[in-house]
């Protein structure tokens, strides 16, 4: 067992004592588990850089991590499902998503617990640390994982960073927003090379070492200052390198330990689980789906850990998550995460000869899970979704593998929409020119976990796999949309839309090292977006109320806001809402193609009706739950509100 123990460091009744239902009371609890992996057991071939890791005296290689736990205080009356929630940057990601709630890193009030679907269906939910680059802050889950090291001393290697300011700086942190950076072997390391794109797909320029400087081990600054919009990489040298891949291990043994252990290592779940999920969400779901290719689905027993997993809007990538100096934050144009193979079954790419399928490892160790993949508009969007299900020249759709489905949330972009909307992207600062997507995609999610759990436990069929196809001519490129989009009021189509490009990291990568920084960069992808109907909302795909009864075309897209540089390029992740005109007079007199609200509607009972209709329709096809349909409702009638004048 490559858990060797659970420390507990809190424990309490939540909302003391509130019941969720039928299922009673919950109780999370808070602390570290100490992991310890068999560098010659044959679960953990794949992690990188596992044999230069330091040894404890039985020849193992140690970790800790933090983990946090939400289970019903009586078991007996939960369903004896582990849903492990990979932490995205460090935070929970699965209460926001599927309880409808905004993330804290320690529930505790009842607004933190949402509409309590999770709690309400006796799931038991749980997240471990697995990043070693996230700081001890806010109450971020974290990973401590021992550096490799060579027999000469330190080990060297390259890093690649990049950035894309929203307001003009001096100074950037080598990392990610709040990540520990690696820091610089040398500050004047005259081979540390800094370039700068103007937008997307534009050539790298590099800038003279004299227009630049290291400021410190941990920040590079430019004299000039870095210009919003525009696209700057730093290649530099570090050294010590943490097993980035022991992450990987960790949410592996995490699932294992809590599912198997017993009660005398700590486990605070004993004998409580018969089934384990593990639900990823962006970077998270990168990370899950880079887990499922290396085939890290069964513990050092050899017993299967998950038998489910919701890679979620994760696209076809994977990232660094499994390589010498791996930054699992970054989402670069040239990281490695974009790397064919990307779809279940075996594909070969005509251009490097590569063979290949995501699955193949599990299918060799007969322990592939059943896999409930979804996307929504933006990830094909930005070029790359549409490569989990056709091949990668374009010419046919790839079949799910019989363990998989595939759906697109249709309209929706990368997170749920609010009401209303911010004004600029939380995370990031940065501004759309249009009005952020709108469209709540969570009702559509919590029914692919019950679907998911109906596939595990009773072998009832999910609904088919719902996605753009090349063969009915849903599949199309951007470019087919811009006539359409070019005659609506005040909306701007991208000037480009980037599609993932074939990169060679060096002869080492296979091994986790890269050799080349920047990558030797190749022949693109060819990739595909939804198709659209004559509102300019997605035609294939679960299609929401919001599509179903539509008041506005909602995107996956939003162009960059001009006051933050390159308008013609998309913004990362966030989707548009474009509103119909309100009257058929207002409609004609802007010129607007797509009929107004007041013709389609005759008063708001009536789109409330219709609104309804499409939600028992959706329940009907297992594509939402019963319980959701009047919150979906009153939800539709608050996006009238908001977008109909009064």
């Amino acid at each position: 067992m490559a858990v060797t123990s659970f420390e507990i460091a809190n424990r309490s009744v939540v909302l003391d004592g509130r019941p969720f239902g039928s299922v009673g009371a919950y109780e999370k609890i808070a602390g570290v588990l100490r992991g310890a992996v068999d560098p010659a057991n044959v679960a953990n071939e794949t992690i990188a850089d596992l044999a230069l890791a330091p040894r404890n005296a039985a020849g193992l290689v140690e970790y800790v991590a933090d983990f946090y736990v939400l289970k019903p205080v009586d078991g007996a009356r939960g369903n004896r499902r582990l849903l492990l929630d990979i932490p995205n940057r460090g935070r929970k990601v699965a209460l926001g998503m599927l309880n409808s709630t905004v993330r804290v890193p320690d529930p505790t009030m009842p607004e933190d617990f949402g509409n309590g679907f999770l709690m309400r269906h006796g799931f038991t939910v749980a997240w471990c640390g697995w990043q070693p680059d996230v700081p001890r802050q806010d109450g971020l889950m974290v990973l401590t994982a021992p550096t490799a090291r060579g027999d000469a001393g330190p080990i060297g290697g390259p890093v690649l960073c990049e950035w894309r300011p929203n307001v003009r700086a001096t100074t950037l942190p080598l990392a990610d927003r709040y990540h520990i950076p690696y820091r610089t072997a040398d500050l004047d390391d005259p081979a540390a090379r800094l370039t700068v794109r103007e937008h997307a797909g534009a050539p790298a320029v590099a800038l003279p070492r004299s227009a630049w400087r290291f400021a410190d081990p941990s920040h590079v600054s430019l004299h000039a200052g870095f210009e919003p919009g525009k696209i700057y990489e730093l290649v530099y040298r570090a050294e010590n390198p943490p097993l980035v891949g022991l992450g990987l291990a960790a949410v592996r043994d995490t699932g294992a330990g809590l599912r198997f252990a017993a009660a005398a290592a700590g486990n605070p779940c004993a004998g409580g689980l018969d089934r384990a999920y593990v639900f990823g969400v962006s970077q998270s779901g990168r990370f899950l789906r880079h887990l499922l290719f290396l085939g890290l689905n069964e513990d050092e027993t050899g017993r299967r850990v998950f038998d489910g997993a919701i890679p979620h809007v994760a696209g076809a990538r994977r990232g660094e998550f499994n390589q010498r100096f791996g930054q699992p934050s970054l989402n670069a144009t040239l990281s490695s995460g974009s790397l064919f193979p990307f779809t279940g079954r075996l594909q070969v790419d005509p251009v490097t000869g590569a063979r290949g399928a995501l699955l193949a490892r599990l299918e060799a160790r007969g322990t592939v899970p059943k896999i409930l993949s979804t996307n929504t508009s933006a990830e094909y969007w930005r070029g790359d979704a549409s490569l989990v299900h056709t091949d990668v020249e374009g010419t046919r759709d790839v079949e799910a593998h019989p363990e998989t489905r595939v759906y697109l949330l249709a309209g929706a972009q990368h997170t749920p929409g609010t009401l209303p909307p911010p004004d600029a992207d939380p995370n990031t600062g940065s501004r759309g020119l249009h009005r952020f997507n709108v469209v709540d995609y969570a009702p559509l999610l919590r029914a692919v976990l019950v679907n998911l759990d109906r596939w595990v436990s009773d072998g009832v069929e999910p609904p088919a796999s719902s996605v753009p196809r090349i063969a009915d001519g849903t599949a199309v490129a951007a470019a087919t949309a811009r006539p359409l989009f070019s005659r609506l009021p005040g909306a701007r189509f991208p000037d480009r839309v980037e599609r993932p490009r074939r990169l060679d990291f060096g002869p080492g990568f296979e091994r986790g090292v890269v050799d080349e920084l920047p990558p030797k960069i190749g022949a693109p992808y060819q990739t595909f977006v939804p198709s659209i109907d004559d509102d300019g909302n997605d035609v294939p795909g679960v299609r929401g109320v919001e599509l179903r009864a539509p008041l506005a075309t909602f995107t996956g897209w939003n162009p960059r806001h001009p006051d933050q540089g390159a308008p013609g390029d998309l913004m990362s992740m966030l989707g548009s809402t474009l509103a119909f005109a309100p009257t058929r007079a207002a409609r004609a007199a802007s010129g607007d193609p797509r009929p107004s609200i007041e013709e389609r509607y005759a008063s708001r009972d009536a789109y409330l009706a219709r609104a309804r209709e499409a939600a028992l329709a959706l329940v009907g096809g297992r594509r939402m739950l019963a319980e959701d349909v009047d919150a979906v409702v009153e939800r539709a009638g608050r996006l009238w509100d908001f977008i109909v004048p009064a």
